[in-house]
């Protein structure tokens, strides 16, 4: 693992292989070990950058929600990169880590080679989702992480078929969910306050893959598909059977669709 300071905050990221860059965004309330699969199916053929977002992993969680937003992610994400000297990389991003992406095509469009979009979507929160993040940031203050990690293994991260088939997916989730409270409240408070992506998302102009679980709850296939229509000469994957997760309950399939899209890309 490698450390950076950006705003005076540690950042921990690793770097691994050699090849293409491809750096890896992960989501709330996750961590950089999320993408595990992936980077072992990569380092042999690309150099993968994998941080743990400020207030998850080994990086530092301060208590300020404040300090939280996707534009300070993706001037973390900036940071990581000029420490590690690559100057442009494939992003794939999964869930709030796409929100970030976004933030990042606004800042630095120059930076990003090509886009993995994971299970994800444009548009700013609702009222309701706005809300219910509060309700969640409210629970997070009087109980602590873990209602909240049961809340989400138990309801809408996974397909019913992976809790039900699958526990080793489901222990590996509660894993990469054992990060700080700070992190979760500062991740929720910068997903409440993103803006809305739609005017960014018709703007890319580098080669972009989507992938989603076809029993995705939080992002349904059709969100995503809107989105595949709206980037010209962009790919989809649907991966059947899987939820919101979809790089943990099927990797495999997961993994093809990714190969498959930098193969052909470069």
């Amino acid at each position: 693992m490698a450390d950076v300071v950006r705003a005076g905050n540690r950042i921990s990221y690793e770097a691994t292989g050699a090849g293409p860059p491809v750096l890896f965004v992960h989501g709330y309330p996750l961590n950089s070990t999320l993408w595990d699969p992936q980077v072992a199916a990569l380092r042999g053929s690309h150099r993968c950058l994998v941080p743990d977002l400020l207030g998850f992993g080994r990086s530092d969680a301060p208590a300020d929600v404040d300090l939280y937003s996707v534009e300070a992610y993706a001037a973390d994400l900036l940071a990581v990169m000029d420490d590690a000297g690559v100057e442009k990389a494939t992003v794939c991003s999964l869930s709030m880590g796409g929100y970030i992406t976004f933030a990042l095509l606004r800042s630095a469009p120059e930076r990003v080679d090509a886009l993995i979009l994971a299970d994800t979507r444009a548009e700013a929160d609702s009222d309701e989702g706005r809300a219910n993040r509060a309700a969640q940031q409210d629970l997070l203050r009087s109980e602590g992480t873990g209602p909240v990690i049961d809340a989400l293994v138990n309801g809408p991260l996974l397909a019913d078929a992976t809790r039900k088939t699958k526990p080793d997916v489901v222990a590996r989730l509660r894993r990469v969910m054992a990060n700080p409270a700070p992190g979760f409240l500062g991740a929720l408070e910068a997903m409440m306050k993103r803006p809305d992506s739609a005017r960014t998302l018709g703007r890319i102009e580098v080669p972009t893959l989507f992938i989603v679980g076809d029993e995705d709850a939080i992002t349904p296939v059709e969100v995503v598909r809107d989105m595949h229509e709206t980037v010209p000469g962009s790919k989809l994957v649907v991966i059947p059977g899987v939820g919101h997760i979809s790089n943990l309950e099927a990797p495999e399939a997961f993994n093809d669709a990714v190969t498959g899209f930098l193969s052909a890309k470069n």
